[in-house]
């Protein structure tokens, strides 16, 4: 497997993660257990479309469709795209979970929401690379600067109610398609994190975000929950002290800051504190909606797994 990272340490720049196949498979057996064996739910039967939010781990073309001309050009070009052989508008050389996932589920890749003349017959991806969870006229009650986008979890979840009001004519026929569908909410609320200390915020600092960016997670998660979804996947926060535009714009002097993979012990204790609060919440969720399959996916350790297992995976270069 080749892995490759393509990181900037620019506050305005995008985030946006390379994924290798490993990893996107690893997750997704993990994801598709979680769903298909998640306590309520409908247990064993075919699901009919996926909808997705999210940011550029899941996003396939939303912020090139609406990006104004000369606007992020490098995930327009290769290496973006390599493994389709022309750039797809993925943060990423190939395939996306959600791509591993549709497929596993024996369903067409999700096309962007804002692509012009495409089949929405089998669900519909509303991330946007570079989101955030919370939106921009709310993000932190004005304690930190706002980056760029406006393509925050409260927009998506917006496109994703015009999408269905539009496509059905009726609220009991968006409630039986949902029934029968896979909603993703999430990966998302990284970027609330990354655009935060990336400003020059310490990790105590952005830790006081925690529990309103988790907040803003639950909420969108009961709308789709309360429009009739019936099986959801709320994915966690990656180990972010192990990602290269971290351990580079971040780095310590003293080994002590360090773990035995290489990763900055702070930050992804921080990392955990969020997964901690988001999983706790997942679970009331399931308390609250006991018809529906809810599901955590564990992002964090499955990326921890593969990080120490990587010799046996493959080689790294970096690019």
């Amino acid at each position: 497997v080749e892995i490759r990272t393509h990181s900037s340490l620019r506050p305005t720049t995008v985030f946006c993660m390379a994924s290798s196949t490993a990893f996107l498979l690893l997750l997704v057996a993990a994801l598709h257990v979680c769903c298909c064996r998640g306590q309520g739910g409908h247990a064993g039967t075919g699901v009919a479309a996926i909808y997705s939010l999210g940011d550029s781990i899941t996003d396939t073309g939303n912020l090139v469709k609406e990006a104004p001309p000369g606007a992020f050009e490098t995930i327009k070009h290769l290496p973006y795209g390599l493994t389709f052989g022309r750039p797809t508008g993925r943060c990423s050389d190939g395939l996306l979970m959600i791509d591993f996932l549709a497929q596993d589920m024996g369903l067409p890749f999700l096309n962007p929401y804002l692509a012009m003349n495409r089949s929405f017959d089998h669900g519909a991806n509303f991330a946007v690379a570079g989101a955030t969870a919370m939106d921009p006229a709310d993000q932190f009650n004005g304690r930190f600067s706002m980056p760029f986008t406006a393509n925050s979890l409260k927009l998506q979840l917006r496109w994703f109610k015009d999408f269905m009001k539009s496509t059905f004519n009726t609220d009991e026929e968006i409630r039986k398609r949902l029934q029968s569908s896979l909603v993703l909410v999430g990966e998302i609320g990284g970027n609330d994190y990354n655009f935060a200390l990336f400003g020059n915020k310490n990790v105590s600092e952005v830790e006081k975000l925690i529990p309103a960016v988790v907040q803003t997670i639950i909420d969108a998660t009961k709308e789709v929950l309360d429009m009739g979804a019936s099986r959801v996947i709320v994915p966690g926060n990656f180990p972010i002290g192990c990602l290269p535009s971290y351990l580079t714009a971040m780095a310590e002097p003293e080994t002590s800051a360090y773990d035995s993979a290489g990763c900055l012990k702070d930050l992804n204790l921080f990392a955990a504190k969020h997964n901690a609060q988001l999983q706790r919440a997942v679970a009331g969720l399931r308390a609250s909606y006991p018809d529906a399959a809810i599901a955590y996916a564990d992002y964090f350790n499955s990326f921890l797994s593969l990080l120490k297992g990587a010799p046996a995976l493959g080689t790294f270069r970096r690019g």
